[in-house]
Formats: C-alpha cells, sequence, structure tokens
C-alpha cells in the first residue's frame, strides 16, 4: 500500500508541475548604467537603396494621380512596362539598368537612391511635355522576413525608407510571450557570406542603434528564452511520461485490489 501511495503522489506532483504556463514578462527599451554594446560588429553608415536590375519602380505623377503623363494611355504589358493601380503605374528595370517609360523613353535609373530617380524622370518629363509634374516613385519590390516569437511571422514589403526594426515589430504584432527580447538577430549581406547584427531590445539604446534600421533582403529571426525552452522540455518529457505513469498506475490499483 505505501508503494502504491507513494507512485500515486509522484504522480500527482509531475502532473502539477508540468501543467504550469509561463508568461514571460518583457522589459523593453529599459535605461541601462554605462556602457553596453547592443551590436555584435561596429555598424556600418546606414545608405539609401539604390536601384538595380529587375527592380520594380511604381511611378505616378501627382499632378494628375490617373496616369504618370496627363491624359496618356496605360502602358502595356511586355517589355518593361507594367501594370496600373491607384498608387500608380509599374515598371520593371531592365537588364541594362533603365527603364522604360511613356514618352520620354529609356531612363538609365541603375544605381540611383529612390528620390534621384524620381527627381531624374520629373526632370525629363518638364523637360518635354508636362507642366511642373511632381514625380513620386517606389520601389515596391523590397522586402524583409521576420520569422521566431513574433505574432504575425512572414514576409513584409519594404516600402518607406529608413523603415526600423521597432517599426517591422508593430507592423507584425508585436513579440510572443515566449520571445527573447534581449538576443533578435538580424542577418543581412550576400547569403554565402551573412553578417549578423544582434540587438538588445531591453536597453534603450536599441531605438538609436544604426544596425536598426532595416535593408533590403534582411532576416530577422527572435528566438526563445531559456524558461520558454525549458518549460517546452518539460511538456515534452510530461508528454513521454505520462502514459507510462499512468499504465503504472493502474497496475499498482489492479494489484493492491487483488491482495485483499
Amino acid at each position: 500500500m505505501r508503494i502504491f501511495t507513494i507512485v500515486f503522489l509522484t504522480f500527482s506532483l509531475l502532473s502539477v508541475l508540468t501543467s504550469c504556463s509561463y508568461k514571460q514578462d518583457q522589459l523593453l527599451f529599459q535605461q541601462k548604467q554605462g556602457f553596453d554594446s547592443i551590436s555584435t560588429t561596429i555598424p556600418t553608415p546606414t545608405v539609401h537603396y539604390r536601384i538595380q536590375p529587375q527592380d520594380i519602380l511604381q511611378i505616378r505623377n501627382l499632378q494628375n494621380i490617373s496616369y504618370i503623363i496627363g491624359d496618356a494611355p496605360s502602358a502595356t504589358t511586355g517589355g518593361s512596362g507594367g501594370g496600373s493601380s491607384p498608387l500608380g503605374q509599374e515598371f520593371q528595370v531592365e537588364e541594362d539598368g533603365s527603364v522604360a517609360l511613356p514618352v520620354i523613353g529609356r531612363v538609365p535609373v541603375e544605381g540611383l537612391t529612390r528620390q534621384e530617380a524620381a527627381s531624374r524622370i520629373e526632370g525629363l518629363y518638364k523637360k518635354s511635355l508636362l507642366k511642373d509634374p511632381i514625380i513620386e516613385l517606389r520601389i515596391v519590390n523590397l522586402k524583409i522576413t521576420i520569422l521566431g516569437e513574433i505574432k504575425a511571422p512572414g514576409n513584409y514589403q519594404l516600402i518607406k525608407d529608413r523603415t526600423t526594426l521597432i517599426e517591422l515589430i508593430g507592423q507584425a504584432g508585436g513579440l510572443t510571450d515566449k520571445a527573447n527580447e534581449k538576443n533578435v538577430e538580424i542577418i543581412r549581406g550576400d547569403l554565402a557570406h551573412p553578417i549578423v547584427k544582434r540587438i538588445d531590445l531591453s536597453n534603450i539604446r536599441s531605438l538609436s542603434d544604426p544596425a536598426g534600421i532595416l535593408q533590403n533582403g534582411d532576416i530577422i529571426y527572435i528566438a526563445q528564452n531559456k524558461r520558454a525552452i525549458q518549460t517546452d522540455k518539460v511538456s515534452t518529457f510530461s508528454t513521454l511520461i505520462q502514459p507510462a505513469l499512468i499504465v503504472l498506475n493502474t497496475f499498482l490499483i489492479i494489484y493492491t485490489l487483488a491482495r485483499r
């Protein structure tokens, strides 16, 4: 009878321990004393993205949002022309670095920033056709990927210049309860030789870290914190051990009743 009691109490204790849930109280943007390195590598100056072949440019004239040039017809599919949308027509940059636009023809844009390309196109339309055009240009194929302990993981368009890590996390719904806010990894650069930047979101200095300005192709990974990992291990152990304990407990009950 004593053996039965010990096994029963052990089973009950394990059930209680493994059923406990854990909720991480995250501490973000705390003021920390002294110097505390945020990034594992020396941050490099952030540069604006420069247009490359195969990029998709979305262009519209804000003086007439229907078309890029007054009442001209929409660009045809084929070549570097693209479809139209309420935000403007889309055009693909060719391998030679130029983009074919209505009336003015091919415009070299490779190596230009978004603003530089918009200014060049605006000047060409003003010179040859339009009166005081205001050209808005977006690069719509740029994206970043966020994975791990985030509420809405996936791919996100990088439309705004100087989009920050904090803005993306907010757009993705915020961190989960299991997230390790002290070690957020940004993987960027050549896939053959990637650079990993680590940011501690519990430190308020992370808000001014240049590494937190996102770049096209960045992969952001948010790992689990240590307590969440331990909780998962205990849960896995519980899943494996509970059936055995149930069988053993049933056997002891039958054995005890049979001896009476």
